[in-house]
């Protein structure tokens, strides 16, 4: 029995993945990950890390990240409490559809998760005070392949929800995108 069901969404690569959950007067069961289920979207490594993130005040941002070649990542973003606006933006060279973003709506009470392939920055808005993210990532965490998009980048025009709260130094200081910027070659 399927317990992650794959929606493709307008972006080519990018699912939602909506838990199944089995339920009783005890409360509920749901798998996060199973890499044999995400395979048909294109998972084929182990998990190589996990990471929580808590973000304490709702309108706070995270984001734009994500890892350069060859460390390009593919990542599963769960929210496990709370509710978040997440967002993936297209940076592969010559996509149809880059420099193009999609938002998912993640909560623990929808049981949605957002699978991003490599070649996508990665970012999200707190909706609610004490949201609690889980990632599941492909790669391991490389300082020196990191990366990252201004998130209030008047070029990618990301609609964000609710007016922008907190934003760490390294989001805030992040440079807007140059005409002649080409994306991420895989």
């Amino acid at each position: 029995m399927s317990r992650l069901a794959l929606s493709p969404l307008p972006l080519r690569g990018l699912f939602r993945v909506q838990r199944q959950r089995a339920a009783d007067e005890r409360g509920f069961f749901e798998r996060l990950f199973c890499m044999h289920e995400l395979a048909a979207a294109g998972w084929a490594a182990p998990v190589a890390q996990i990471n929580h993130s808590h973000t304490d005040q709702r309108g706070s941002l995270r984001g734009m990240h994500y890892q350069r070649p060859p460390h390009a990542e593919m990542k599963l973003v769960s929210c496990l409490h709370g509710e978040v606006w997440d967002v993936a933006v297209d940076l592969r060279h010559g996509s149809p559809t880059f420099l193009q973003w999609h938002a998912e709506r993640l909560s623990a009470d929808n049981g949605c998760a957002l699978l991003i392939p490599p070649g996508f920055a990665h970012g999200f808005q707190a909706l609610c005070d004490h949201a609690a993210l889980l990632y599941c990532h492909s790669t391991a965490y490389t300082p020196t392949a990191e990366a990252g998009l201004h998130p209030l980048d008047p070029r990618l025009g990301i609609a964000w929800p609710l007016p922008v709260g907190s934003l760490s130094p390294r989001d805030a200081g992040q440079a807007l995108l140059p005409d002649d910027f080409e994306g991420v070659r895989l």
